[in-house]
């Protein structure tokens, strides 16, 4: 959400991509779909891919979103190369609409160490765009921008108040209630609510527990 309010504020036409890869949770892609309106995203594309034929995550397959807080090995809720496979499909996307400009909203500061965070890998991914396609051999170089990459969540939370943003149209939660409460305890969860109490914030979000 901040990330597209970001390419918006410096003049870019928003096109939105949302990967409905068959997670464990249906309200984030209610959440994208809120948040695409509400920013007046020209096209908003809800793509199926359904990662849990592969499994290997807590949001792909059965094993329980751990909630006893953030460790320091990747968690199990790290979905293989998923972020690769995103940007991959993004890129595809942005070179049939003839755009050159990539945004994603990845973290690397206050996150779960998952390694498809990490500005190595957006600096690789951005030099393979260059490689293979046809837009980057012909010299039209894709930029991919991650504006939150060095962020704390307290700074994002805080460009969310600047950009007039209601951060209570986002979700973060991997393990929702039956009763479309955040859990409060796993990562995402832990890592939101810390970044909201150190930027002085409330926070919107209705937690079935709180730390």
């Amino acid at each position: 959400m901040v990330s597209a309010a970001l390419a918006r504020e410096q003049g870019f036409r928003v096109q939105a991509l949302t990967i409905d890869y068959n997670q464990r949770h249906r309200v984030e892609l209610e959440s994208a779909t809120r948040i695409a309106r509400s920013l007046g995203c020209e096209r908003h594309v809800i793509l199926p891919l359904d990662l849990r034929r592969f499994g290997g995550s807590a949001l792909t397959d059965d094993i329980d979103v751990p909630q006893g807080g953030v460790g320091a090995d990747i968690p199990v809720t790290y979905v293989p190369a998923r972020n690769i496979v995103f940007l991959s499909l993004t890129l595809a996307w942005a070179e049939a609409l003839g755009a050159r400009d990539i945004f994603i909203g990845v973290n690397a500061l206050d996150y779960s160490g998952y390694p498809d965070c990490r500005p190595e890998f957006i600096a690789a991914f951005a030099e393979m765009a260059r490689l293979g396609t046809k837009a980057g051999v012909e010299g039209e170089a894709f930029r991919i921008h991650a504006p939150l990459q060095h962020m704390s969540k307290a700074d994002i939370a805080w460009e969310a108040a600047r950009l007039g943003l209601d951060a209570g149209m986002s979700w973060s939660c991997y393990a929702p209630t039956a009763e479309g409460q955040a859990c409060g305890l796993c990562d995402s969860c832990r890592l939101r609510q810390k970044g909201f109490e150190e930027a002085g914030l409330v926070d919107p979000t209705s937690y079935a527990t709180t730390i």
